[in-house]
Parts: structure tokens; sequence; C-alpha cells
């Protein structure tokens, strides 16, 4: 996954601090690229972040990564720590899990979610 980004340093300090993410490369002046960019592991997936023209507007366009339940608060901690901006999500029936949506510094939408496709479709069936 490739996001743009308007500040590269900025957006490593997100990626390290709420995914806990890796640095594997950065271009650090030689360009194989269209722009500086840094490459970065979260749990086995490559991400990429690269500067330039950010989004100009928040959407509900997003990326959900799955966490474990014990760690909602921790994960809520550390974007409020932050300063990111968590925006309110909709309304969840028992079972389907919980999630905090929040969005980076260039309105990326991000999901943390507490269940995974198995328990929102057993949850659904049960309605």
């Amino acid at each position: 996954m490739t996001f743009i980004v308007h500040d590269l340093e900025q957006a490593s300090l997100f990626w390290e601090r709420i995914f806990e993410a890796k640095e594997t490369y950065s271009n650090s002046g030689n360009s194989y690229s269209l722009s500086k960019e840094k490459f970065y592991s979260v749990n086995g997936l490559w991400i990429c972040i690269m500067e330039g023209e950010t989004l100009s507007e928040h959407t509900y366009n997003h990326i959900a990564f799955q966490i474990n339940d014990c760690d909602y608060d921790e994960y809520l901690a550390r974007i409020n720590n932050m300063g990111l901006n968590i925006r309110p999500g909709r309304s969840r029936i028992p079972g389907e899990g919980r999630s905090i949506y929040f969005y980076d510094y260039d309105r990326h939408l991000f999901e943390l979610h507490t269940g995974n496709l198995a328990d929102r479709l057993d949850a659904y069936s049960k309605e």
C-alpha cells in the first residue's frame, strides 16, 4: 500500500507510533521512484509513504486493520496522544466487534477493528 503524504517525517512518526511500523527503506536522495519515500513493515505488510500532494478533503474511503479487543484502549490512547482526529463510528450490533476510525495528518481514514469477517457475518445472521 502506498500513501501520499505532505510531510514524510511526520508521516513516519504516525506509522511508527500508531502501528509500531519498522522502517525498512528510505531513499535518502537516491530516487528510484517519483519522489522521496520510505518503506515500512507492519506485521509483514509492506507500507510505502511517499511525499506528494495529499487529499483535499476527508472521505469515508478507508483501510481497516484488525486488532485484538484487549488492545483497543492502548490503540485509542496512541491515537489521542498524537492528537489525531477521531471520527465517530457507525452503530454496531452485538458480536460485530468494536472500531476506532481516525484520520492521519493527510486525511487518510483508518479503522482499527476488533472483529473479523466471520464474526461479523455470524452477528448479521442472528439479527
